[in-house]
């Protein structure tokens, strides 16, 4: 079998799809006229990565708020925001440009989706003519709705994890009833867990471990078969062209997140000064059986917040020394992080966000070639 490959989630929204979700928090245009650029955006967006040979495509995200907020508010500013939620919560992150992103809050249980995940499997699968895949969030994502210090008077916090991962659960099985192929969890709070920034006071509180027991809790709900085809992305974060954990030791990760029981992984690599480093971390505590499951590397072999566009010599090249240290049949290729996570992103390194849709395609394209080059090097 030649190496995968496969794209993380998100691509960069058009101008005009950024200008909709304004104008709609400013009571212009109707949910339904937002619905239709998003709808038409899904189109050109799965429509163009077929055309590059991407073997599985998705909408890029074109309808979500962004990768974390989906199925809790239509839109960043708030817009739509789910029951028992309100709009000053803690930072999520704040990134090395100096710009950050901010949760929502939980004031009350119990605690419940406002949209699934499969919604946009179902109308992505009526316009794909290849397999399509879905990102959804983590449960360690979203536990950060939750205040740091203190309970939520008649709601305790065992009481919001046990929904939570329920409520994780159905996301991810009713993305498969829909026809997902693969769904992938996105995992990017795991690097910065380990960062300690004061201005962020959950990074200091060293959650990594439990941000990996609570993910198991959902995953390990699933059989070794259907885990086969979930997924963990991690990087170190990829927001207007920044990043929020890049300074972060990657092996204070790395070491820690194949304990996650999941059947593959998107690692974000490219972008790495050490790139033969992460190559020996994942050769290293990857397994082969995760209980049941072998754990399959995706390596990063795109920058997604570049506007250079990498060769396929390049990434035939990045395959071809990981697997030095990686089985061959279970290595990937993916991207770094995905295009543009959050919906409101001008992708400022770029120029715009049209521009940045061209850039992706094109590197997408080099990214399926250099993979069935290096398949061919490898003899596989």
């Amino acid at each position: 079998m030649p190496i995968p490959t496969e794209l993380v989630g998100s691509l960069p929204r058009p101008m005009k799809l950024q200008d909709a979700y304004e104008s709609y928090d400013q009571g212009k245009i109707t949910f339904e006229q937002l619905q239709a650029e998003q709808d038409a955006a899904a189109r050109d967006s799965i429509e163009r990565l077929q055309e590059t040979g991407e073997t599985i495509v998705t909408d890029g995200e074109q309808r979500e708020s962004s990768f974390a907020t989906y199925p809790i508010t239509d839109t960043l500013a708030g817009t739509g925001l789910a029951d028992n939620l309100a709009g000053d919560g803690q930072y999520f992150a704040i990134f090395d440009d100096g710009h950050h992103r901010q949760l929502p809050r939980l004031t009350g249980g119990p605690f419940r989706y406002k949209t699934y995940a499969s919604e946009f499997v179902e109308k992505n699968q009526a316009i794909a003519s290849k397999p399509v895949k879905q990102a959804v969030i983590a449960p360690s994502m979203l536990m950060l709705l939750h205040p740091l210090e203190g309970e939520i008077p008649g709601y305790s916090r065992e009481q919001f994890l046990d929904d939570l991962c329920d409520e994780v659960e159905k996301d991810i099985r009713q993305c498969f009833a829909a026809g997902a192929k693969r769904v992938s969890i996105d995992f990017t709070e795991g690097r910065l867990a380990n960062k300690n920034d004061a201005r962020n006071p959950w990074t200091g509180k060293d959650m990594l471990q439990e941000f990996i027991d609570l993910n198991n809790r959902v995953i390990d709900r699933f059989s070794p078969e259907e885990r086969k085809n979930i997924g963990i992305h991690t990087c170190p974060g990829g927001d207007c062209d920044s990043v929020h954990s890049m300074d972060v030791p990657y092996e204070k990760l790395l070491s820690k997140m194949f304990q996650l029981n999941a059947g593959y992984f998107l690692i974000q690599c490219a972008s790495e000064n050490d790139k033969e480093k992460v190559y020996e971390l994942c050769g290293k505590y990857s397994r082969d059986d995760a209980n049941g499951v072998a754990q399959v590397c995706f390596i990063g072999v795109i920058n997604p917040l570049s506007p250079e566009v990498e060769t396929p010599e390049q990434v035939k090249d990045a395959l071809v020394a990981a697997a030095k240290h990686i089985p061959v049949e279970r290595l990937g290729a993916t991207d770094d992080c995905g295009f543009s996570p959050f919906s409101r992103d001008v992708k400022p390194k770029h120029g715009s966000p049209d521009f940045a849709r061209d850039i992706a395609m094109q590197k997408i394209r080099a990214r399926v070639e250099g993979a069935r080059m290096a398949s061919e090097e490898l003899g596989v």
